[in-house]
């Protein structure tokens, strides 16, 4: 049985499997109307969404079966104090498959190491969205025809970006890609990042400060918003938020095919008079993420069928359990109960090791 908690869950020629099979839906949705039918798919949602919400409900029943859950933490046992573990095994026996997001990092792999049914992570603090990357990948397949041989700039709030790190790691299995890294010193991208996709996959990547100075490489430029909810000093966010605006007079110096990617909410870091630009493809991106979620559920649903006993596991990883501490506030280890702090070991050579729930690194032992 598979979940899918990261997006390098899956390799490249999984991910090609679901694009193709979305590009079928696209074609022939008669064809799935049913393929769901008598299946449940739980949606448990401890933070606000609108887009990655409805889009999996709109999936699951466009393939005919139907949806459970909730919207808001305070409308589950978590106001009660239940666990993600407990809430998984519960859930587990309503439903047929989980999508889940929660502002604590690492707890979709949580419930996906409890749950006796297939777990997607709909988003998990500034950790990674892989759903929202599947729809990505396939905005810019049907805009560009291909993923090799792309310049990909990232704007904005980098650091925070679940939807930044999650899409690096996906194009870090093409070849060509080049990576451009956009955004104030103080959103930079995370150093685990860096190590764990861009200098581990050998992808050539430059840093800047100037989105203007970018534009006219790019042949895909993807947009952030500074998130507000991530910051805990509001100060930083009112000095950091109006980093950078595109504007119509901006795309002036873009590639006549280049395509603008939002994960979207968008704030103020569109002009609303780019929506008339042929490149903008942030709301085919919303459409995209239905097609590629229908795709993806399908594919769980089907592996649980073939392999309906094992769940997510560890595998083997080598794993420390005893040494290490995470300190990261954010991370599901810092409010689930008995929950061990888990480090893997990324290069034993340098002695490195990140907690297995944030990826954050660790520097203090017990």
């Amino acid at each position: 049985m598979r979940s899918l908690i990261d997006i390098t869950d899956f390799n490249k020629e999984e991910i090609d499997g679901l694009i193709s099979t979305a590009m079928d839906i696209i074609a022939n949705p008669s064809k799935y109307a049913e393929k769901c039918k008598g299946k449940k798919l739980a949606t448990l949602f401890y933070e606000p969404s609108t887009r990655t919400r409805l889009s999996f409900e709109a999936a699951m029943l466009e393939l005919g079966g139907s949806v459970i859950g909730f919207s808001e933490a305070n409308s589950s046992s978590a106001a009660k104090g239940e666990s993600i573990a407990d809430t998984a095994k519960v859930i587990s026996c309503y439903a047929d498959i989980i999508a889940m997001r929660s502002p604590k990092e690492g707890a979709p792999l949580v419930a996906g190491l409890n749950a006796e049914i297939p777990v997607i992570n709909a988003g998990d603090g500034g950790h990674c969205h892989p759903t929202q990357t599947l729809a990505d990948l396939l905005t810019i397949y049907r805009e560009m025809g291909r993923f090799d041989n792309l310049t990909v700039g990232f704007c904005g709030d980098l650091k925070y970006g679940r939807t930044v790190h999650s899409l690096i790691g996906a194009l870090s299995g093409y070849t060509g890609i080049k990576i451009v890294l956009i955004s104030p010193e103080e959103l930079k991208i995370p150093k685990y990042v860096r190590y764990n996709i861009l200098d581990k996959h050998n992808m050539p990547y430059e840093e800047t400060k100037s989105l203007e100075d970018a534009l006219p490489k790019l042949d895909i430029l993807y947009m952030t918003r500074i998130q507000q909810e991530r910051f805990t000093d509001k100060a930083e966010y009112e000095r950091l938020k109006d980093s950078y605006i595109l504007t119509a007079e901006k795309m002036g110096l873009a590639k006549e095919k280049m395509a603008v990617l939002h994960p979207l909410p968008r704030v103020n870091e569109i002009s609303v008079k780019v929506d008339e630009d042929k490149r903008a493809c942030y709301f085919k991106q919303v459409l995209n993420g239905k097609y590629m979620r229908m795709a993806l559920i399908l594919k769980l649903l089907e592996e649980k069928a073939l392999d309906p006993v094992n769940r997510l596991s560890f595998g083997d990883l080598p794993l420390d359990t005893t040494n290490f501490k995470c300190n990261n506030p954010k991370c599901i280890t810092q409010v689930e109960q008995e929950l061990p702090h888990t480090f893997k070991c990324v290069d034993e050579e340098k002695g490195i090791y990140r907690c297995v729930y944030c990826e954050k690194k660790s520097t203090d032992t017990f």
